[in-house]
C-alpha cells in the first residue's frame, strides 16, 4: 500500500493511496478512535471513491468513530474505462429509450464488474489491516456497490456486518444462502432499474439470522438521507 497524499479537514484525516493499480481513499477520525474498527464503502455505478454522497457517508461514520475507505471500482473514477463500460452505458441508453426492461443488461454488468472487484477488495482490506491493524470490518454499498459487496463479503470472514440494497437476486453473481451476517438491506418501491420483486426475493433468500428490510418510496437514486443515520447506527450496534 502506498500513500499519496494527506489532508485534514474539520477533524477528519483523508489519505489518498493505491494497492497495484486500484486508487483509494483512507479516512479516519483525528480525535481519539480505534482505528481496528473499519467501514468499507462500495460507491454505485458511474460514480466513485471521492463522489459527494460518499464522502458524506464517510463523514458520518467516521464521527461514530469508525475508520472508513472507499476504492474506485473497474472502469470508474481514475481508473481507465474499458470498452466494457462503454458498451454498458450505450446499451443502457438504448434500451430505457425503448422502454425496455434493462435488469438483465444490469446483471451482466455487475456480474463482470464483481468478478474482477472482489478480488481488488481483498487486496485492499489485507493492505488496510497491515497498516491499522485487524479488527471488525463492515461494508455498505448499493446497486453496484452491493453487487461487488455481496460475493466480496460471502467468500470473506474478515466482514462482520453491512449495509446493501438496490439489487435484485438476478443482479448479483452469489447464492444469497451463502450469507450470514446481520445485514440492512434497502429497497426502493418504485425503482426503475431493479424489479421490486427481485430485490424482495434477494431479501428473503439471505441466510442471515438478523436482517432488516428497508422499503423506502421513490425510484433507484431516491434513497433518503435518513438511511445514513440508520447505517450509522447499524454499524455502532455489530462493530462494537
Amino acid at each position: 500500500m502506498q500513500f499519496t497524499s494527506e489532508s485534514v479537514d474539520d477533524g477528519l484525516i483523508e489519505r489518498r493511496f493505491t494497492v497495484g493499480d486500484v486508487p483509494g481513499i483512507l479516512w479516519t477520525p483525528a480525535g481519539d478512535h480505534d482505528p481496528r474498527r473499519l467501514i468499507l464503502l462500495g460507491h454505485g455505478g458511474g460514480q466513485h471513491k471521492a463522489a459527494p454522497a460518499l464522502v458524506a457517508r464517510a463523514r458520518r461514520f467516521a464521527a461514530a468513530g469508525f475508520a472508513v475507505a472507499a476504492i474506485d471500482a473497474p472502469g470508474h473514477g481514475d481508473r481507465p474505462r474499458s470498452d466494457r463500460e462503454r458498451r454498458f452505458s450505450a446499451g443502457m441508453a438504448e434500451r430505457m429509450s425503448a422502454g425496455e426492461p434493462v435488469a438483465a443488461h444490469v446483471g451482466e454488468y455487475h456480474a463482470a464488474v464483481a468478478e474482477q472487484a472482489v478480488g481488488e477488495w481483498k487486496s485492499v482490506l489485507d493492505a488496510l489491516q497491515e497498516d491499522l491493524g485487524e479488527g471488525r470490518v463492515g461494508y455498505w454499498g448499493l446497486s453496484l456497490g452491493a453487487a461487488i459487496g455481496l460475493p466480496f463479503f460471502a467468500a470473506d470472514s474478515r466482514i462482520r456486518a453491512a449495509v446493501v440494497g438496490l439489487v435484485g437476486g438476478d443482479l448479483v453473481p452469489v447464492r444469497a444462502s451463502r450469507i450470514t451476517i446481520p445485514v440492512e438491506f434497502l429497497v426502493q418501491w418504485d425503482d426503475e432499474l431493479v424489479p421490486r420483486q427481485a430485490a424482495l426475493d434477494l431479501f428473503d433468500a439471505l441466510a442471515s439470522a438478523e436482517k432488516t428490510l428497508h422499503a423506502n418510496p421513490g425510484p433507484h437514486a431516491g434513497v433518503p438521507r435518513f438511511e445514513v443515520e440508520s447505517a450509522a447506527r447499524f454499524f455502532v450496534r455489530h462493530l462494537p
